[in-house]
């Protein structure tokens, strides 16, 4: 008996289960709220762009002017968000080197200027009594000579000299007269002290040596990275002991003055045509388009650059290029970060009146 209304009862509960299961696929589920509504213009005709958040001095990326590696970092990660000052160190890289080239070249100075000294003193006073004293021998000496030579013409006639032993006595003069000629020559040119060009010589390496000193202190002052303005810390991505070279793969430092902030809004260049500078515009945060931030307009760049900042929109090109347009954003004690995105609206039905 039970096996009788067994099978027919296990065919209708599976019959029922088949249909259950089938109406409720067929069932269309229910639409989903988005967890944040999507940015809705405020105005009739607009023109809209992506934004980023960026520095009113925009985001300077603070490199090294030297490779090296880094001794010292004066804004740790901790100090993330300090404000420095304009030449505030940041970071230094190795410098060793350059003050031992320094001390050299140091040295190299000192000894110019001591050999232009040394060209400037001469002749040094102890040296003229000696040359002096060459010329009055040399000038005795012919005297002497002179009267021998002049006793061997006067015995010349009477054959007490032969002729041979007068013509000797006279050479002998010449030869003492012409060592008089060089020893007041000497003696002149001793006197006369360093020659004009030795002395520009010796002026020009000293200017060389100090130009070169002046090249490697200019070096050492390079191996310190300090704050070209007054900002905010926004990053920092070095390390001590980590090697930077030029140009850095990726930002060193990274500062900006964030007591103001404005927005770099790339407009299309398909909507170029209907953009009008100075038309209200309005920002919303991703996240919460109920938040309607105004912006001021400050200045466009007139050069359109292909587009870099991408939303992620499936009808994104990136062969398209921007306009890019600066906006000052009104923040009204809003937490706002450089490098947030927020979706731009301008009014063009206001430009156009």
């Amino acid at each position: 008996m039970l096996r009788k209304y067994l099978l027919p009862v296990s065919a209708f509960a599976l019959l029922m289960f088949a249909v259950i299961h089938v109406v409720r696929g067929q069932q269309q589920p229910s639409k989903l709220e988005p967890p944040a509504q999507p940015a809705r213009t405020p105005y009739g005709k607009t023109v809209a762009g992506a934004g980023i958040i960026e520095a009113q001095t925009e985001n300077i990326a603070v490199g090294s002017a030297l490779p090296g590696v880094v001794t010292e970092v004066y804004v740790s990660v901790e100090q993330v968000g300090k404000k420095v000052k304009k030449g505030d160190p940041l970071f230094r890289v190795d410098d060793r080197a350059l003050k031992a080239q320094l001390r050299y070249l140091e040295a190299s100075l000192a000894a110019a200027e001591a050999q232009l000294a040394r060209l400037d003193a001469m002749p040094r006073p102890e040296e003229l009594p000696p040359s002096e004293a060459k010329v009055k021998t040399a000038e005795a000496n012919v005297a002497l000579q002179r009267d021998l030579a002049d006793r061997a013409a006067r015995l010349l006639p009477s054959g007490a000299m032969s002729q041979e032993d007068v013509r000797q006595r006279q050479l002998s003069l010449a030869v003492s007269k012409q060592q008089l000629a060089q020893a007041q020559a000497d003696y002149e040119l001793l006197k006369a002290g360093a020659w004009a060009p030795d002395k520009a010589v010796s002026r020009a390496a000293i200017e060389q040596a100090r130009a070169q000193v002046e090249q490697t202190k200019t070096e050492i002052v390079r191996t310190l990275v300090c704050a070209p303005v007054d900002g905010d810390v926004l990053q920092v991505n070095v390390r001590p002991g980590e090697y930077v070279s030029t140009p850095s793969n990726q930002p060193l430092v990274m500062l900006g003055a964030i007591h103001k902030l404005h927005v770099r809004v790339d407009i299309d260049e398909h909507d170029i045509p209907r953009f009008t500078p100075g038309a209200p515009a309005r920002a919303m945060l991703r996240g919460n388009a109920q938040i309607q931030l105004p912006l001021t307009f400050v200045r466009v760049e007139p050069y359109v650059v292909p587009k870099k900042s991408l939303t992620g929109d499936n009808t994104e090109r990136v062969d398209t290029r921007v306009l890019q347009v600066i906006y000052s954003i009104d923040a009204r004690d809003r937490p706002l970060y450089v490098g947030q995105q927020v979706d731009v609206f301008v009014d063009v039905h206001a430009a156009g009146k």
